[in-house]
């Protein structure tokens, strides 16, 4: 498996409906109508989506080795950190379109025809 780069994680967070990059403590961070759904670490090593607390459990258990829930309470509420060297596109896209789908306005979403299969 190739590792994913940061900037592959950045276009694929921009792939989706109205998606913007912004700033958030000094990381780029991916926004839908002004909510955070992704995070990308400057050291190009982590990216982080920004899921609901089952789904979170759902990608833990499907890829161990490419999820891992954040520190504290951030963990909790379902911040979960993606390993960029091991995670494929197919499964990076997936744990960001839930993220996105997470924060983006019903319309919006309902409109966008996202699945997560």
């Amino acid at each position: 498996m190739e590792k994913m780069t940061a900037d592959e994680f950045r276009n694929l967070a921009l792939s989706f409906p109205e998606a913007t990059e912004g700033a958030h403590m000094d990381h780029p961070d991916f926004r839908v109508c002004g909510k955070i759904f992704a995070t990308l670490w400057t050291d190009g090593e982590w990216g982080v989506v920004l899921v609901r607390p089952e789904q979170q459990a759902e990608l833990l258990a499907r890829a161990p080795a490419v999820f891992v829930p954040a520190k504290g309470a951030w963990g909790r509420r379902g911040s979960t950190q993606v390993r960029l060297c091991a995670v494929d596109e197919k499964t990076a896209h997936r744990a960001l379109a839930m993220a996105w789908h997470s924060v983006a306005p019903k319309k919006l979403a309902a409109q966008s025809g996202l699945t997560f299969a």
